[in-house]
């Protein structure tokens, strides 16, 4: 792991909702992709990276769906990165059921960083991953 877990709680809004009376799926990538902006940004990292002419783009999100969660449930997401090598970077997420702290799913998301005006990727410089290990 790189740097400390980053926790963000918040309540699952009736606009979440699908057809079958849960989170629709789609949701899950949604808030995955918010958390990790969230942690980026407040460790600095996403600033340095701007900074050094780079960002991120995502090759590969996974989900699995362990229980639903409902309108109004408290939800634990927590994100930490698990390793970056070369112009990769593995971030896992965790969410849980505030009330009853079980994990209802689990994801992960492989991260790219490229040049921000070609688009082509590049090395992750080691100053934007020291902004999450002091973090």
């Amino acid at each position: 792991m790189i740097g400390s877990p980053y926790i963000h709680r918040f309540t699952v809004p009736p606009s979440a909702i699908d057809a079958n009376g849960h989170v629709n799926n789609v949701m899950y990538v949604s808030w995955m992709q918010d958390v990790a902006i969230a942690h980026s940004d407040r460790t600095g990292s996403t600033a340095l990276a701007q900074a050094l002419g780079g960002t991120w783009v995502v090759r590969e999100h996974t989900v699995e769906y362990l229980r639903p969660l409902f309108v109004d449930d408290e939800v634990e997401l927590r994100t930490w990165i698990e390793d970056a090598q070369a112009v990769r970077s593995t971030r896992n997420y965790e969410f849980k059921q505030a009330s009853t702290g079980k994990v209802v799913a689990r994801g992960r998301t492989m991260w790219v960083f490229v040049d921000a005006t070609s688009g082509r990727p590049r090395a992750i410089p080691s100053e934007v991953i020291e902004a999450f290990r002091a973090s």
